[in-house]
């Protein structure tokens, strides 16, 4: 990978609640360089979005560290670095203002970061890029006057009127038809493409993750527990929980569908041992315990260690007692 152009540093997010510390970000190193699409994928609950908050600097760590561009964000920086990292949110309508026009909810950013230049040649170049043609048609018109993927091109327009260096998308297509999924997943890959952005990719869909991204991290109970290449985690998964995401997705034929057993533990609990462990097949199916490892499971933590790759390039990373 070239050099990134942002870094997360063991980073931790707690939240107290009733006397307990929810560990809802639990040691994340990730990095996104110039250019690379980076999916984060997950279930629901497993701290992606809060990830993503904290990376924007909307949550503060308890400890690690935020670095763009080589620098540590620092709530000094905050105003500069906003205005070079950009979000994309889940919910096109709700991110929308519906009492404003589509020309200024583009506008806005400019009026409040004041760069240089025509604000409505501005306005207009953000529209286009975004695939809404002739853009002068929308300036006058409300969110609710044109259709879902539309408005997803809107929001992203938004975030691209700055001419920002990073988009971070929180689930981008999931509120969005399946006709017009692909429209926006492409639109997203050729900003990347075209202006050499880097792109960090929220999602709980690995297959979303297949058509988009170059590097997968997968997360799971405030920790990453899976990182590569996107060839070599969706061909050569290692963990079992990647396993068991991918089992379910279409492209992924080679491998048995596999139904997770209960729920994921609440971060106010994390198990001892890998957090995996009380719904790991591998453990279930006694295959552990025949391995030798089932005491390392249940007692030993893991992070991710470094593995021999299949024939890629790219380094791949695993927090598996399996791997380690």
């Amino acid at each position: 990978m070239s050099e990134p152009l942002l870094e997360v540093r063991d980073v931790r997010v707690q939240f107290a609640t009733h006397g307990l510390v929810a560990r809802a970000v639990d040691g994340v190193d990730l990095a996104v360089a110039r250019g690379e699409v980076v999916a984060l994928v997950g279930d629901s609950g497993c701290g992606k979005t809060t990830l993503a908050r904290t990376i924007m600097g909307l949550e503060r760590p308890a400890s690690g560290q935020i670095r763009f561009a080589g620098e540590p964000v620092t709530r000094r920086r905050l105003r500069e670095y906003r205005r070079k990292v950009q979000m994309v949110f889940q919910d096109p309508t709700g991110a929308l203002n519906p009492r404003h026009t589509i020309y200024e909810v583009v506008a806005e950013g400019l009026r409040v970061h004041r760069p240089a230049g025509d604000e409505v040649d501005q306005v207009a170049r953000a529209l286009a890029r975004c695939g809404l043609r002739p853009p002068e048609r929308f300036f006058t018109r409300f969110a609710h006057e044109v259709s879902g993927g539309q408005r997803q091109r809107v929001v992203i327009a938004g975030a691209m009127v700055l001419e920002p260096e990073l988009l971070i998308a929180d689930e981008p297509v999931a509120s969005l038809d399946a006709s017009v999924r692909g429209e926006i997943l492409q639109l997203l890959r050729g900003l990347v493409d075209d202006h050499g952005l880097g792109l960090l990719v929220i999602t709980h869909d690995l297959g979303l993750a297949w058509n988009i991204a170059d590097r997968i991290a997968v997360m799971y109970l405030g920790r990453i527990v899976e990182l590569g290449s996107c060839e070599e985690i969706l061909e050569h998964p290692k963990h079992p929980y990647t396993r068991a995401l991918l089992s379910v997705v279409p492209e992924a034929r080679q491998l048995d569908q596999q139904i997770l057993v209960g729920e994921a533990p609440d971060p106010k609990q994390i198990p001892a041992g890998c957090r995996f462990h009380p719904r790991c097949p591998v453990v279930q199916s006694g295959e552990a315990e025949r391995l030798g490892i089932i005491r390392r499971c249940r007692a030993d933590d893991v992070t991710l260690q470094p593995i021999a790759p299949t024939g890629a390039a790219e380094e791949h990373l695993v927090a598996c007692h399996l791997h380690s």
